[in-house]
Protein backbone atom coordinates (compact mmCIF):
# COMPACT_ATOMS: atom_id res chain seq x y z
CA UNK A 1 0.00 0.00 0.00
CA UNK A 2 1.30 3.24 -0.97
CA UNK A 3 1.10 5.98 1.28
CA UNK A 4 1.04 9.61 0.20
CA UNK A 5 3.46 11.41 1.91
CA UNK A 6 4.08 14.46 -0.28
CA UNK A 7 5.09 17.31 2.15
CA UNK A 8 2.61 19.94 0.35
CA UNK A 9 -0.31 17.65 1.24
CA UNK A 10 -0.03 17.94 4.34
CA UNK A 11 1.89 21.59 5.38
CA UNK A 12 0.98 22.65 8.44
CA UNK A 13 -0.25 26.22 9.16
CA UNK A 14 2.53 28.93 9.11
CA UNK A 15 4.96 29.31 12.26
CA UNK A 16 8.10 30.44 13.45
CA UNK A 17 8.94 27.51 15.32
CA UNK A 18 9.24 25.53 11.59
CA UNK A 19 12.09 27.93 11.14
CA UNK A 20 13.95 26.86 14.24
CA UNK A 21 16.27 23.92 12.56
CA UNK A 22 17.63 26.74 9.94
CA UNK A 23 18.75 28.47 12.96
CA UNK A 24 20.26 25.46 14.40
CA UNK A 25 22.24 24.44 11.48
CA UNK A 26 23.49 28.71 11.43
CA UNK A 27 24.86 28.04 15.31
CA UNK A 28 25.82 24.52 15.62
CA UNK A 29 27.82 25.07 11.50
CA UNK A 30 28.97 28.54 12.17
CA UNK A 31 29.01 29.07 15.84
CA UNK A 32 31.12 26.22 17.11
CA UNK A 33 33.73 26.96 14.13
CA UNK A 34 33.97 30.76 15.59
CA UNK A 35 34.11 29.52 19.01
CA UNK A 36 37.21 26.80 17.87
CA UNK A 37 38.61 29.49 15.52
CA UNK A 38 38.65 26.71 12.42
CA UNK A 39 36.16 26.49 9.64
CA UNK A 40 37.30 22.99 9.33
CA UNK A 41 36.25 21.69 12.77
CA UNK A 42 32.86 20.95 11.95
CA UNK A 43 31.42 19.56 9.44
CA UNK A 44 28.85 20.56 7.44
CA UNK A 45 27.13 17.19 6.34
CA UNK A 46 27.17 17.17 10.52
CA UNK A 47 25.29 20.21 11.29
CA UNK A 48 23.20 19.30 8.31
CA UNK A 49 22.40 16.23 10.12
CA UNK A 50 21.84 17.72 13.67
CA UNK A 51 19.13 20.21 11.96
CA UNK A 52 17.30 17.66 10.25
CA UNK A 53 17.17 15.55 13.33
CA UNK A 54 16.03 18.67 14.81
CA UNK A 55 13.26 19.34 12.15
CA UNK A 56 11.93 15.70 12.30
CA UNK A 57 10.70 16.13 16.35
CA UNK A 58 8.89 18.92 15.33
CA UNK A 59 5.32 18.03 14.56
CA UNK A 60 4.62 15.62 17.41
CA UNK A 61 1.20 14.76 16.10
CA UNK A 62 2.36 12.41 13.14
CA UNK A 63 4.54 9.52 13.39
CA UNK A 64 7.75 9.31 12.74
CA UNK A 65 7.97 7.35 9.91
CA UNK A 66 5.93 9.61 8.30
CA UNK A 67 8.35 12.19 8.69
CA UNK A 68 11.40 10.48 7.68
CA UNK A 69 9.80 9.73 4.44
CA UNK A 70 8.60 13.48 3.83
CA UNK A 71 12.12 13.96 4.51
CA UNK A 72 13.40 11.79 2.18
CA UNK A 73 10.84 13.08 -0.98
CA UNK A 74 13.13 16.27 -0.64
CA UNK A 75 16.31 14.44 -0.61
CA UNK A 76 15.23 13.01 -3.88
CA UNK A 77 13.68 15.71 -5.33
CA UNK A 78 14.14 15.98 -9.01
CA UNK A 79 16.15 19.57 -8.71
CA UNK A 80 18.53 17.77 -5.71
CA UNK A 81 19.08 14.91 -8.10
CA UNK A 82 20.09 16.93 -11.24
CA UNK A 83 22.21 19.12 -9.24
CA UNK A 84 23.97 15.93 -7.49
CA UNK A 85 24.44 14.73 -11.12
CA UNK A 86 26.01 18.15 -12.71
CA UNK A 87 28.49 17.96 -8.75
CA UNK A 88 29.56 14.20 -10.07
CA UNK A 89 30.04 15.34 -13.42
CA UNK A 90 32.16 17.64 -12.70
CA UNK A 91 34.23 16.37 -10.55
CA UNK A 92 35.23 14.01 -12.90
CA UNK A 93 35.57 16.32 -15.16
CA UNK A 94 37.91 18.52 -13.60
CA UNK A 95 39.82 15.43 -11.98
CA UNK A 96 40.41 13.76 -16.07
CA UNK A 97 41.62 17.51 -17.14
CA UNK A 98 43.91 17.69 -14.83
CA UNK A 99 45.46 14.19 -15.00
CA UNK A 100 45.82 14.63 -19.43
CA UNK A 101 47.67 18.48 -18.37
CA UNK A 102 44.05 20.53 -19.68
CA UNK A 103 44.96 22.82 -16.21
CA UNK A 104 48.25 23.34 -16.61
CA UNK A 105 48.59 24.31 -20.30
CA UNK A 106 45.74 26.25 -19.40
CA UNK A 107 47.00 27.96 -16.56
CA UNK A 108 50.54 28.28 -18.86
CA UNK A 109 48.23 30.32 -21.61
CA UNK A 110 46.84 32.37 -19.04
CA UNK A 111 49.74 33.71 -16.84
CA UNK A 112 51.57 34.33 -20.50
CA UNK A 113 48.48 36.28 -21.67
CA UNK A 114 47.20 38.27 -18.48
CA UNK A 115 49.90 40.73 -16.30
CA UNK A 116 50.36 38.95 -12.96
CA UNK A 117 48.44 42.48 -11.48
CA UNK A 118 45.69 41.89 -13.27
CA UNK A 119 44.80 38.44 -13.08
CA UNK A 120 42.27 38.51 -9.94
CA UNK A 121 40.63 41.11 -12.65
CA UNK A 122 41.27 39.33 -15.60
CA UNK A 123 39.31 35.78 -13.96
CA UNK A 124 36.91 37.96 -12.80
CA UNK A 125 36.00 39.33 -16.31
CA UNK A 126 36.38 35.85 -18.01
CA UNK A 127 34.14 34.54 -15.53
CA UNK A 128 31.09 37.14 -16.13
CA UNK A 129 31.56 37.10 -20.08
CA UNK A 130 31.53 33.01 -20.08
CA UNK A 131 28.30 32.95 -17.63
CA UNK A 132 26.94 35.61 -19.26
CA UNK A 133 27.55 33.87 -22.40
CA UNK A 134 25.88 30.27 -21.70
CA UNK A 135 23.34 31.91 -18.73
CA UNK A 136 24.95 28.93 -16.33
CA UNK A 137 26.86 29.99 -13.32
CA UNK A 138 27.37 26.13 -12.37
CA UNK A 139 29.04 25.33 -16.10
CA UNK A 140 31.10 28.45 -15.72
CA UNK A 141 32.87 27.48 -12.34
CA UNK A 142 32.90 23.88 -13.45
CA UNK A 143 34.79 25.42 -16.09
CA UNK A 144 37.17 28.14 -14.66
CA UNK A 145 37.69 26.59 -11.10
CA UNK A 146 40.36 24.03 -12.23
CA UNK A 147 42.34 27.13 -13.96
CA UNK A 148 41.98 29.17 -11.01
CA UNK A 149 43.16 26.90 -8.76
CA UNK A 150 46.42 26.11 -10.57
CA UNK A 151 46.74 29.78 -10.45
CA UNK A 152 47.05 30.29 -6.93
CA UNK A 153 50.78 28.66 -6.07
CA UNK A 154 52.87 29.70 -9.47
CA UNK A 155 50.92 33.82 -8.94
CA UNK A 156 51.10 33.62 -5.04
CA UNK A 157 47.37 34.60 -4.56
CA UNK A 158 45.03 34.24 -1.72
CA UNK A 159 43.00 31.08 -2.43
CA UNK A 160 39.68 32.53 -1.60
CA UNK A 161 40.27 35.89 -3.70
CA UNK A 162 41.17 33.33 -6.47
CA UNK A 163 38.09 31.21 -6.33
CA UNK A 164 35.83 33.94 -5.40
CA UNK A 165 36.45 36.11 -8.23
CA UNK A 166 35.36 32.77 -10.33
CA UNK A 167 32.20 32.79 -8.19
CA UNK A 168 31.27 36.35 -8.30
CA UNK A 169 31.88 36.34 -11.84
CA UNK A 170 29.58 33.30 -13.09
CA UNK A 171 26.76 34.84 -10.65
CA UNK A 172 27.07 38.18 -12.67
CA UNK A 173 26.19 36.39 -15.50
CA UNK A 174 23.37 33.61 -13.96
CA UNK A 175 21.54 37.25 -12.98
CA UNK A 176 21.88 38.94 -16.46
CA UNK A 177 21.97 36.64 -18.88
CA UNK A 178 18.96 36.19 -21.67
CA UNK A 179 19.24 32.22 -21.13
CA UNK A 180 19.95 31.97 -17.75
CA UNK A 181 17.33 29.89 -16.03
CA UNK A 182 16.23 32.70 -13.70
CA UNK A 183 15.73 35.65 -16.23
CA UNK A 184 13.75 33.34 -17.78
CA UNK A 185 11.89 32.46 -14.93
CA UNK A 186 11.79 35.99 -13.78
CA UNK A 187 10.10 37.66 -17.27
CA UNK A 188 7.93 35.17 -17.31
CA UNK A 189 6.54 35.23 -13.83
CA UNK A 190 5.75 39.07 -14.24
CA UNK A 191 5.08 38.61 -18.20
CA UNK A 192 7.35 41.30 -19.72
CA UNK A 193 10.01 41.23 -22.33
CA UNK A 194 13.60 40.29 -21.33
CA UNK A 195 15.04 43.16 -23.20
CA UNK A 196 13.13 45.44 -20.70
CA UNK A 197 14.20 43.17 -17.78
CA UNK A 198 17.90 43.08 -18.69
CA UNK A 199 18.26 47.30 -19.06
CA UNK A 200 16.64 46.90 -15.53
CA UNK A 201 19.32 44.74 -14.06
CA UNK A 202 22.21 46.65 -15.89
CA UNK A 203 21.42 50.22 -14.01
CA UNK A 204 21.12 48.33 -11.09
CA UNK A 205 24.38 45.83 -10.75
CA UNK A 206 26.70 48.44 -13.03
CA UNK A 207 27.77 50.06 -9.79
CA UNK A 208 28.56 46.96 -7.82
CA UNK A 209 30.25 44.96 -10.92
CA UNK A 210 32.52 48.37 -11.43
CA UNK A 211 33.48 48.65 -7.47
CA UNK A 212 34.52 44.96 -7.67
CA UNK A 213 36.85 45.82 -10.67
CA UNK A 214 38.78 48.51 -8.74
CA UNK A 215 38.77 46.40 -5.61
CA UNK A 216 40.00 43.21 -7.34
CA UNK A 217 42.76 45.95 -8.93
CA UNK A 218 43.70 46.88 -6.01
CA UNK A 219 44.74 43.13 -5.18
CA UNK A 220 46.52 42.87 -7.99
CA UNK A 221 49.73 40.71 -6.91
CA UNK A 222 52.93 41.21 -8.52
CA UNK A 223 53.26 37.23 -8.81
CA UNK A 224 56.43 35.35 -9.56
CA UNK A 225 59.24 36.46 -11.47
CA UNK A 226 60.21 32.61 -12.55
CA UNK A 227 60.44 32.66 -16.37
CA UNK A 228 57.13 30.84 -18.37
CA UNK A 229 58.07 28.22 -21.41
CA UNK A 230 56.99 29.03 -24.47
CA UNK A 231 53.17 28.00 -25.25
CA UNK A 232 53.49 25.11 -27.58
CA UNK A 233 50.73 23.56 -29.86
CA UNK A 234 50.13 20.90 -27.41
CA UNK A 235 49.28 23.20 -25.02
CA UNK A 236 46.58 24.45 -27.35
CA UNK A 237 45.40 20.99 -27.91
CA UNK A 238 45.48 20.33 -24.02
CA UNK A 239 42.85 23.25 -23.78
CA UNK A 240 40.21 21.93 -26.17
CA UNK A 241 38.55 20.15 -23.60
CA UNK A 242 37.26 23.75 -22.05
CA UNK A 243 36.93 25.42 -25.37
CA UNK A 244 34.34 22.58 -25.80
CA UNK A 245 32.56 23.10 -22.32
CA UNK A 246 32.26 27.16 -23.94
CA UNK A 247 30.87 26.34 -27.31
CA UNK A 248 29.22 23.54 -26.11
CA UNK A 249 27.22 25.82 -23.80
CA UNK A 250 27.04 28.96 -26.14
CA UNK A 251 25.05 26.46 -29.03
CA UNK A 252 22.43 25.65 -25.94
CA UNK A 253 23.93 21.94 -25.28
CA UNK A 254 22.85 21.07 -21.52
CA UNK A 255 25.35 21.37 -18.97
CA UNK A 256 25.80 17.25 -17.81
CA UNK A 257 25.70 16.94 -21.24
CA UNK A 258 28.95 19.11 -22.10
CA UNK A 259 30.65 18.07 -18.88
CA UNK A 260 30.15 14.05 -19.95
CA UNK A 261 31.57 15.08 -23.35
CA UNK A 262 34.48 17.31 -21.85
CA UNK A 263 35.86 14.60 -19.95
CA UNK A 264 35.21 11.94 -22.92
CA UNK A 265 37.41 14.12 -24.89
CA UNK A 266 39.91 15.16 -22.29
CA UNK A 267 40.39 11.38 -21.61
CA UNK A 268 40.82 10.40 -25.50
CA UNK A 269 43.26 13.43 -25.79
CA UNK A 270 45.11 11.87 -22.87
CA UNK A 271 45.29 8.58 -24.50
CA UNK A 272 46.52 10.28 -27.76
CA UNK A 273 49.41 11.97 -26.02
CA UNK A 274 50.26 9.37 -24.04
CA UNK A 275 49.53 10.72 -20.31
CA UNK A 276 46.37 8.76 -19.99
CA UNK A 277 45.47 5.02 -20.42
CA UNK A 278 42.33 4.46 -20.94
CA UNK A 279 42.29 2.23 -17.81
CA UNK A 280 44.01 5.24 -16.05
CA UNK A 281 41.47 7.63 -17.20
CA UNK A 282 38.43 5.80 -15.57
CA UNK A 283 40.65 5.92 -12.62
CA UNK A 284 40.54 9.44 -12.28
CA UNK A 285 37.42 9.86 -13.53
CA UNK A 286 36.20 7.52 -10.79
CA UNK A 287 38.16 9.35 -8.23
CA UNK A 288 36.74 12.62 -9.16
CA UNK A 289 33.20 11.93 -9.14
CA UNK A 290 34.12 10.40 -5.54
CA UNK A 291 35.85 13.69 -4.71
CA UNK A 292 33.04 15.18 -4.64
CA UNK A 293 31.06 13.06 -2.22
CA UNK A 294 30.52 15.11 0.30
CA UNK A 295 28.79 17.86 -1.75
CA UNK A 296 26.73 15.16 -2.75
CA UNK A 297 25.88 14.65 0.76
CA UNK A 298 25.72 18.08 1.50
CA UNK A 299 23.19 18.88 -1.31
CA UNK A 300 21.01 15.72 -0.49
CA UNK A 301 20.36 16.56 3.26
CA UNK A 302 19.67 20.22 2.48
CA UNK A 303 17.06 18.85 0.15
CA UNK A 304 15.37 16.91 2.84
CA UNK A 305 16.02 19.55 5.76
CA UNK A 306 14.17 22.26 3.42
CA UNK A 307 11.26 19.68 2.51
CA UNK A 308 10.60 19.10 6.44
CA UNK A 309 10.82 22.81 7.08
CA UNK A 310 8.39 23.75 4.31
CA UNK A 311 6.29 20.88 5.70
CA UNK A 312 6.09 22.33 9.11
CA UNK A 313 5.02 26.12 7.84
CA UNK A 314 8.20 27.64 7.50
CA UNK A 315 8.34 29.28 3.95
CA UNK A 316 4.31 29.86 4.61
CA UNK A 317 4.92 31.62 7.73
CA UNK A 318 7.73 33.93 6.18
CA UNK A 319 5.70 34.96 2.86
CA UNK A 320 2.88 35.59 5.85
CA UNK A 321 5.04 37.89 7.71
CA UNK A 322 6.59 39.81 4.71
CA UNK A 323 3.19 40.46 2.84
CA UNK A 324 2.01 41.61 6.68
CA UNK A 325 4.54 44.24 6.37
CA UNK A 326 4.40 45.52 2.95
CA UNK A 327 3.04 48.80 2.29
CA UNK A 328 3.26 51.51 -0.74
CA UNK A 329 5.46 50.71 -3.59
CA UNK A 330 9.00 50.69 -2.04
CA UNK A 331 7.20 48.56 0.86
CA UNK A 332 6.43 46.44 -2.37
CA UNK A 333 9.67 45.92 -3.36
CA UNK A 334 12.06 45.09 -0.76
CA UNK A 335 8.82 43.02 0.67
CA UNK A 336 9.27 41.09 -2.72
CA UNK A 337 13.17 41.36 -2.37
CA UNK A 338 12.82 39.77 1.49
CA UNK A 339 10.66 37.61 0.33
CA UNK A 340 12.61 35.83 -2.76
CA UNK A 341 15.87 36.02 -0.76
CA UNK A 342 14.21 33.81 2.34
CA UNK A 343 12.80 31.04 0.01
CA UNK A 344 15.84 30.97 -1.86
CA UNK A 345 17.83 30.09 1.86
CA UNK A 346 15.32 27.25 2.72
CA UNK A 347 15.40 25.77 -0.89
CA UNK A 348 18.96 26.63 -1.99
CA UNK A 349 18.06 26.99 -5.59
CA UNK A 350 17.49 30.53 -6.93
CA UNK A 351 15.53 29.54 -10.20
CA UNK A 352 12.65 27.68 -7.73
CA UNK A 353 12.99 30.36 -5.37
CA UNK A 354 11.43 32.74 -8.46
CA UNK A 355 9.31 30.22 -9.52
CA UNK A 356 7.41 30.18 -5.71
CA UNK A 357 7.78 34.13 -5.01
CA UNK A 358 6.79 34.94 -9.00
CA UNK A 359 3.34 34.36 -8.57
CA UNK A 360 3.27 36.11 -5.68
CA UNK A 361 5.31 39.05 -6.06
CA UNK A 362 3.01 39.45 -9.41
CA UNK A 363 -0.25 39.93 -6.88
CA UNK A 364 2.16 42.73 -4.80
CA UNK A 365 3.23 44.23 -7.89
CA UNK A 366 -0.38 45.26 -9.44
CA UNK A 367 -1.71 45.77 -5.87
CA UNK A 368 0.79 48.63 -5.30
CA UNK A 369 1.20 49.87 -8.86
CA UNK A 370 4.67 48.43 -8.88
CA UNK A 371 6.90 48.40 -12.28
CA UNK A 372 6.55 44.83 -13.50
CA UNK A 373 10.15 45.08 -15.13
CA UNK A 374 11.40 46.26 -11.63
CA UNK A 375 10.08 43.69 -10.01
CA UNK A 376 11.22 40.76 -12.44
CA UNK A 377 14.85 42.76 -12.07
CA UNK A 378 14.81 42.85 -8.13
CA UNK A 379 13.23 38.96 -8.01
CA UNK A 380 16.56 37.36 -10.29
CA UNK A 381 19.03 40.09 -8.51
CA UNK A 382 17.55 39.10 -4.68
CA UNK A 383 17.79 35.38 -5.47
CA UNK A 384 21.12 35.54 -7.01
CA UNK A 385 22.74 37.53 -4.32
CA UNK A 386 21.85 34.58 -2.10
CA UNK A 387 22.63 31.68 -4.31
CA UNK A 388 26.23 33.29 -4.33
CA UNK A 389 26.91 33.64 -1.08
CA UNK A 390 24.74 30.48 0.83
CA UNK A 391 27.51 28.05 1.73
CA UNK A 392 25.29 24.87 0.95
CA UNK A 393 24.37 26.19 -2.53
CA UNK A 394 25.43 24.46 -5.77
CA UNK A 395 27.58 27.30 -6.68
CA UNK A 396 29.78 27.36 -3.73
CA UNK A 397 29.65 23.45 -3.65
CA UNK A 398 30.73 23.42 -6.91
CA UNK A 399 33.53 25.63 -6.55
CA UNK A 400 34.80 23.77 -3.12
CA UNK A 401 34.86 20.69 -4.57
CA UNK A 402 36.93 21.23 -7.48
CA UNK A 403 39.59 23.53 -5.85
CA UNK A 404 40.02 20.41 -3.22
CA UNK A 405 40.05 18.07 -6.39
CA UNK A 406 42.72 20.46 -7.37
CA UNK A 407 44.42 20.28 -4.09
CA UNK A 408 42.98 23.67 -2.71
CA UNK A 409 41.55 23.25 0.86
CA UNK A 410 38.90 26.38 1.73
CA UNK A 411 36.29 26.41 4.15
CA UNK A 412 32.83 27.45 2.95
CA UNK A 413 32.83 30.67 5.43
CA UNK A 414 36.60 31.53 4.35
CA UNK A 415 35.09 31.66 0.52
CA UNK A 416 32.07 33.84 1.16
CA UNK A 417 34.61 36.66 2.86
CA UNK A 418 36.01 36.66 -0.38
CA UNK A 419 32.86 36.87 -2.25
CA UNK A 420 33.07 40.27 -3.20
CA UNK A 421 30.93 40.88 -6.06
CA UNK A 422 27.40 38.74 -4.46
CA UNK A 423 28.01 41.22 -1.17
CA UNK A 424 28.39 44.60 -3.53
CA UNK A 425 25.38 43.58 -5.48
CA UNK A 426 23.25 42.77 -2.46
CA UNK A 427 24.40 46.83 -1.47
CA UNK A 428 23.50 47.62 -5.02
CA UNK A 429 19.80 46.25 -4.88
CA UNK A 430 18.77 47.75 -1.20
CA UNK A 431 20.29 50.99 -2.33
CA UNK A 432 18.04 51.03 -5.64
CA UNK A 433 15.02 50.00 -3.89
CA UNK A 434 15.74 52.23 -0.87
CA UNK A 435 16.52 55.95 -3.08
CA UNK A 436 13.96 58.03 -3.98
CA UNK A 437 12.42 57.07 -7.51
CA UNK A 438 11.48 59.43 -9.94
Amino acid sequence: MQNDTNSAAFERTPRFRALLPFGIFVVFYAGLSILANDFYKISMPIAFLVASVVGLMMDHKRPLQQKVEIYARGMGETNIMIMCLIFILAGSFAAVAKGMGAVDSAVLIARSLIPARLLLTGIFLVSCFISLAIGTSCGTIAALTPIAAGLIGPMKIDPALMVGAVVGGAMFGDNMSMISDTTIAATRTQQVAMRDKFIMNFRMILPAALVCIVIYLLCGTAGTDLPLKAVSWKDLLNVAPYLLILIAALCGMNVMALLFFGTMLAAVLGCVSGILTMWTALDIAGKGALGMSETLVVAILAGGLLSIVRHNGGIRFLMNAIEAKISGRRGCELGVCLLTAGVNLFTANNTVAIVITGPIAKDFAHKYGCDPRRIASILDTSSCVVQGLIPYGAQILIALGIAKTAGVQLSSFGLIGSLYYPLLLGVALLVSILRPQK
